[in-house]
């Protein structure tokens, strides 16, 4: 590279990620391959439109690399291309919600998703996203007891809200999603099951985690995350007589963007093939494994995990409200100054809301720790064991008194 100072940064940061312990839930490592693809020769063609309906020429090869990233999708997640369709084109995760919300829910309509404070994503609803401010929320949370999802009482919500979409799959929910359920709940209330897999996607793919696919009609997902893949999107759709994967292709592009980044594209189908590997879903399952270990460690001592556990690659942990005392003698740790703690001790975590937070959301209760990135550096159980002792020490050790 001739650029000296960009190269001198790049090089920076691939010393920080390779000194520090990334606990960050929604982040990963990708492969050589996915990297030479990202900065490959592609991404100097544009395409506007999709495969054999170009309004560039030269096409030809970018069609064929758009259809296999297609193919692979679909055969990644056992999918029949005679019953669901898939857009690789989105460019992330955000702009892929709001692309099936323009093209399913009428401007104003409702969407049933989780609180931001209870798990869910901004573009879930939420008023300061886009999709917020053109679509109405209808808000829901988890039990307060269990700190899980009551099928039931979303029901009762769904029947009486009668949303267009029900959104299912969150950022900062530890638990396995019964999906079957979750149709029922938007059947009761006439409306559209969505998924959100982006943070489940490599464990679904990997078998470590329940498919959302039997039972959904709409699923995203980003390809960053425990798919470890690039920063990007997909949106599968069931193909019915509704005519829904016309709606979201037209809704991804003229609706929400121009022409796809290929490049990206490219990447993500590396990725996929790489996901369809056993070795993938040895650590998919590794993933889930090291997670169980990272909960279990912090909560024998002293740690709140929220819902007592995870299903996932994803813990929530109390850092606040734990009982727990410090070698000063104070109690828990505000969420801010623990990730700030953590991180100058080389360990990587994210500040994060906890389910009926009291705390304002730039210094929140607790903290969101995922397991993916680690094991994708071949991290096991033991490992993530010492990973905990070395979060219980540090936290402990430098702990803010706080009233009871």
């Amino acid at each position: 590279m001739k650029d000296p100072q960009i190269k001198k940064l790049i090089e920076a940061e691939k010393k920080r990620q390779r000194k520090a312990v990334n606990l960050i839930a929604s982040e990963n490592y990708v492969s050589k391959d996915v990297l030479e693809a990202l900065g490959s020769e592609l991404t100097n063609k544009y395409a506007e439109g999709y495969p054999g309906k170009r309004y560039y020429g030269g096409n030809d090869i970018i069609d064929k690399v758009e259809r296999l990233c297609v193919e692979r999708a679909l055969a990644l997640f056992k999918l029949s291309p005679h019953e669901w369709h898939v857009n690789v084109q989105p460019l992330s995760g955000s702009p892929a919600n709001v692309a099936v919300y323009a093209a399913l829910v009428p401007p104003g309509g409702k969407i049933m998703g989780m609180s931001l404070d209870h798990g869910g994503h901004l573009t879930h609803g939420h008023k300061v996203s886009a999709s917020g401010k053109f679509w109405s929320q209808v808000p829901y949370g988890i039990d307060p007891v269990t700190e899980t999802l009551n099928y039931d009482q979303l029901r009762e919500m769904a029947i009486k809200e009668a949303p267009a979409v029900v959104v299912s799959g969150y950022t900062a929910y530890p638990r396995a999603i019964d999906w079957a359920r979750m149709k029922e709940v938007a059947e009761a209330g006439g409306a559209l099951l969505m998924v959100d897999m982006s943070h489940v996607a490599g464990l679904v793919a990997g078998g470590a985690y329940p498919s959302p696919f039997p039972h959904a009609d709409v699923v995203t997902t980003t390809t960053h995350k425990t798919l470890r893949g690039p920063r990007s999107a997909l949106i599968f759709v069931r193909k019915d007589m509704r005519e829904l994967d016309k709606k979201i292709d037209k809704a991804v592009f003229p609706g929400m963007q121009g022409g796809p980044h290929m490049n990206q594209i490219a990447a993500v189908a590396v990725a996929l093939r790489e996901a369809a590997s056993p070795s993938f879903k040895r650590y998919a399952a590794q993933t889930v494994k090291n997670a169980h270990v990272l909960a279990a460690e912090l909560k024998a001592r002293g740690w709140r995990i929220i819902s007592g556990g995870t299903d996932s690659h994803l813990v929530l942990v109390d850092t606040w409200m734990s009982d727990i005392v410090n070698e000063k003698g104070g109690g828990g740790v505000p969420g801010k100054l623990a990730s700030e703690r953590l991180e100058k001790e080389g360990i990587i975590v994210n500040k994060n809301a906890i389910p009926f937070d009291r705390r304002p959301p730039a210094d929140p209760s607790g903290i969101r720790l995922g397991s993916a990135a680690e094991t994708t550096r071949g991290k096991k159980e033991k490992d993530f064991k010492r990973i905990a002792e070395r979060i219980d020490a540090i936290l402990k050790g430098k702990g803010a008194k706080r009233p009871r």
